[in-house]
């Protein structure tokens, strides 16, 4: 058996021929994978609403601005789409924060919604509501049926990309014409 490559901190680019209606031309960042499973969130799946409305729902007495109160919330996932999750530039002092990367960090308590709506939050941030999951080996035969194709995550896609451009920014720093990758695996 071989030994696990762990696909955190990488994007799975949905496959063209993806029909899932969920998961069709998305973009989704892996927070973990381990022989458990895996975690991500799909960031380029926008929701109906803003985070000013969220934040009518989850605390109303925060202070929004008028520009950060129009960020749109995206979908993060099909699981627990009740829950939200935060990927963010780091800024140490939340709770239920943790460092992916350097670069990035999740958090899932609400005590960061509050500041997301005013200058005292991190500099970028997504905001999900769910994720998405996979039990152990799921996502490798995903791959295996050709369903995603994998690259390191950029946070310049994930936080200063547009969120329509997300998927095809991810697909174009492949190298390849994804339309011309056949959607069924072939085996020698």
């Amino acid at each position: 058996m071989t030994e696990l490559k762990s696909l955190a901190n990488h994007f799975l680019i949905a496959m063209p021929s993806m029909e899932d209606p969920f998961f069709s031309r998305s973009l989704t960042y892996i927070c973990e994978h381990n022989d458990e499973g895996a975690m991500g969130l799909v960031v380029n799946q926008p929701t109906n609403m803003t985070l000013r409305e969220l934040l009518e729902q989850a605390d109303k007495d925060a202070e929004v601005d008028d520009e950060k109160g129009q960020q749109i919330v995206l979908a993060g996932g099909p699981v627990s789409q009740e829950r939200g999750f935060i990927l963010h530039s780091p800024q140490p002092g939340w709770s239920s924060s943790l460092n992916l990367t350097s670069e990035i960090m999740v958090t899932t308590s609400k005590d960061i919604l509050s500041a997301l709506g005013n200058h005292r939050g991190p500099d970028q941030a997504i905001i999900t509501l769910g994720y998405a999951g996979w039990s152990a080996g799921q996502l490798e035969q995903e791959i295996q049926q050709n369903s995603w194709l994998t690259i390191e995550a950029d946070p310049k896609i994930l936080f200063e990309t547009p969120i329509h451009q997300r998927w095809q920014l991810a697909v174009n720093s492949l190298g390849v014409d994804v339309w011309q990758i056949a959607p069924e695996v072939g085996h020698a």
